[in-house]
């Protein structure tokens, strides 16, 4: 009974957060006056696809903006899981004079609010040209210390007697680090692999105070732009934020049981 009792009470916290969701998704297919309809129909009586087809081939097209933002986050997304993992490995395999405590000046970056660095940023960016490019959005984007802390849990919990017979054998750390701790790994770095091309799909200030052309603009500065030049277009407005809700969603159910198990994994030890 208590168990049925839970699962009902998680089931209605689910829809009370996916209502909005569907709500945007049901709005997008309808036709202007049946926005604010009462009572609420889910299913519009007069369908179309108006709204979206305006989203992909309108004046504002998205598709340049999806180029942009699959451009950056992939990048990003593959440099991120890269240094991240070495940088992992280097703080729980390999022995050092002051290592721990590398680590913990390491972690206190995780505490620096994003917004304090706006300005070095923009200074450090337009001395060396980075500017108004994309360049800007990428280079930052692929040092975390969240995937640093993540994958330095899961190293740890792996028995240091793998390691040790590998080198036994002649394997250093690079042939270790590549063939023995990668290879088990699979599910954190499929982890933080989500995460970060979710946060970097998603990122809003820095596209928004490092990108200045329009060509150059994210999916999250193109539903802007939308939004101001659609005011009261809330059908078209949600159609766009279904748009650019879509590749998360993909990445979500693709790689759900990855997030699932890769963060229990991380979490063994402290």
């Amino acid at each position: 009974m208590r168990k049925l009792i839970s699962t009902i009470v998680m089931f209605m916290f689910a829809l009370l957060m996916i209502y909005p969701f569907l709500w945007m998704i049901s709005t997008s297919f309808k036709q202007p006056f049946e926005v604010f309809q009462y009572p609420f129909q889910w299913i519009s009586d007069h369908p179309t696809l108006k709204y979206h087809e305006n989203v992909w081939t309108g004046p504002a097209s998205f598709i340049k903006y999806y180029l942009n933002s699959l451009k950056i986050s992939t990048i990003s997304t593959i440099g991120a899981v890269f240094f991240a993992a070495v940088a992992a490995y280097g703080f729980s395999r390999i022995e050092f004079k002051g290592r721990d405590t590398l680590f913990l000046i390491y972690l206190v970056a995780m505490m620096v609010p994003n917004q304090i660095i706006f300005v070095p940023k923009f200074i450090l960016f337009n001395a060396i040209g980075i500017y108004n490019t994309h360049l800007a959005l990428i280079l930052p984007g692929i040092f975390t210390v969240l995937g640093v802390f993540m994958l330095r849990q899961f190293f740890i919990a792996v028995p240091k007697d793998i390691s040790e017979s590998a080198m036994l054998d002649g394997a250093g750390h690079m042939r270790i680090f590549l063939r023995i701790m990668l290879p088990m790994a699979k599910p954190s770095l499929a982890t933080l692999a989500i995460i970060d091309f979710s946060w970097h799909w998603n990122d809003f200030e820095n596209a928004l105070i490092f990108l200045l052309d329009e060509k150059l603009y994210t999916v999250s500065l193109g539903l802007q732009n939308f939004v101001l030049e659609n005011s009261v277009d809330y059908n078209g407005m949600m159609a766009a934020a279904t748009a650019g809700m879509l590749p998360m969603i993909i990445v979500f159910l693709i790689g759900q049981k990855f997030i699932v198990e890769g963060l229990a994994s991380s979490a063994v030890k402290g």
